[in-house]
């Protein structure tokens, strides 16, 4: 380029305006924040714990998936060779497998072919908002505080997203109702339900077993269906838990969705969706809603690395494709984490202490919210990065509007538990600094 030549300068307000939005931003500092402060303990990315990577099982996971082939295909190294290495088929070359592991852990029933194998839920979550997007009266209904994943699918397929109230039990049921009726006098089409009722994220809460059967009744009654995100549900070893809402779905309304970033490999970024809904009135007749995502999905990423599903499809047939069993030591872990940090949390925190500090208790998963007597930014997340070598998540990242909330987030997942203690004593000791500096 010549001096007297001027750069082509696009102007922001002229691209996507998802480009734009608090949900873009929010998945960026979360992915770097880390980075900027190597310094600090970080209790604000919900990461699996690292303890027991071994890059030595990539390989064995392998040759394990190409044992399975070659039982699949009678010995013919070519079609072993093929499956492994070539593009291979836009649902994914994992699918049965992955049918196995839902029904040994999950007490999950679906023919294998309604499953596409994604990279990652998030792509999983993008397909299916894309695909219920018709027009621009389709919605999508969420819980807020709200996993801002979805919230950015949305808005990528360009779908409003309608806010529900959140509830000691994970949803409003009352404000769902209200929601949808509105929604629907408004001349808007509420699509479907996101909800994550396994230890949510951010909230930790989980959706009691009778609340998941008044969901179901008013997908039926309402003609919504439910998109269930499950990434924590396997990592407990809670005889109590419910079932999930796919094990509990008699009507084909739930469409779910998983990954085994959590609960396998997280670099292999494999996840899946099932979506068994029957679709009608297309050229190729009665097919199911996976037929459509995967048509998505061919235009988007052409399909998952068969590679990646090799190193998951390793894994599962080496754990007779029990990831519970899998993760016995993992759970553990979390757990232990856990009970830690509620522990910790009470010690810094005693009734009656300044500031005045509060928190949920939940069953388990990753996340803990606290309250705090004043409103949280990202400028004070950086401070106390900088400043106390800690780092968490401002809630207002999970409602999308930018306005500072008396609410953070902290993850247990990817740290100790020497570093809990450490990390939260220093957050105590910064809580108090700005709350002294605000009186």
């Amino acid at each position: 380029m010549t001096t007297d030549q001027k750069a082509v300068e696009l102007a922001l307000h002229e691209l996507h305006g998802s480009l734009d939005t608090p949900f873009t931003e929010s998945m960026n500092l979360l992915n770097e924040v880390s980075y900027r402060y190597l310094n600090s303990i970080s209790l604000a990315a919900g990461r699996p714990h690292e303890g027991f990577f071994d890059p030595a099982v990539l390989p064995r996971y392998i040759e394990t998936f190409r044992e399975h082939l070659r039982a699949v295909f009678k010995g013919n190294e070519y079609w072993v060779n093929r499956t492994l290495l070539q593009y291979g088929r836009t649902k994914g070359v994992i699918h049965d497998l992955i049918a196995k592991h839902l029904e040994i852990d999950e007490k999950i029933t679906v023919d294998p072919e309604t499953i596409v194998v994604t990279v990652g839920c998030q792509e999983a979550l993008y397909l299916t908002v894309r695909a219920l997007r018709r027009t621009e009266k389709d919605a999508l209904l969420a819980v807020f505080p709200c996993y801002f994943g979805v919230s950015g699918a949305a808005e990528l397929a360009d779908m409003p997203v309608l806010a529900v109230k959140d509830s000691a039990d994970g949803v409003d049921v009352d404000d769902l109702v209200a929601v949808v009726t509105k929604a629907k006098a408004d001349g808007l089409r509420p699509r479907a339900l996101y909800l994550v009722p396994d230890f949510a994220n951010p909230t930790g809460t989980t959706i009691p077993a009778p609340v998941r059967e008044k969901l179901l009744a008013l997908a039926d009654e309402h003609d919504f269906l439910i998109i269930e995100d499950n990434p924590y549900g396997l990592l407990t070893d809670d005889p109590e838990q419910p079932r999930t809402l796919k094990a509990m779905d008699t009507n084909r309304r739930v469409v779910y969705c998983s990954s085994f970033a959590k609960s396998g490999i997280p670099a292999a970024r494999v996840g899946y969706v099932i979506a068994d809904q029957v679709v009608t009135g297309g050229k190729q007749g009665a097919e199911t809603l996976s037929d459509q995502l995967a048509r998505i999905k061919s235009m988007l990423t052409v399909n998952t690395s068969p590679i990646a599903q090799a190193v998951i499809g390793g894994k599962l047939i080496e754990n007779d494709f029990s990831l519970r069993a899998a993760n016995v030591r993992e759970t553990r872990i979390y757990l232990g984490n856990l009970e830690v940090a509620l522990k910790t949390l009470t010690e810094l925190f005693p009734d009656g202490s300044t500031p005045e500090v509060t928190w949920n208790v939940p069953r388990g998963g990753f996340f803990v919210i606290l309250t705090v007597p004043f409103a949280v930014t990202d400028e004070m997340l950086a401070r106390c990065g900088r400043d106390h070598d800690v780092l968490w998540t401002p809630m207002h990242h999970f409602y999308g509007d930018g306005v500072p909330r008396n609410q953070i987030r902290i993850s247990i997942s990817a740290v100790n538990e020497d570093e809990i203690r450490t990390g939260l004593a220093s957050l105590a000791r910064f809580l108090k600094e700005e709350h002294d500096s605000q009186s």
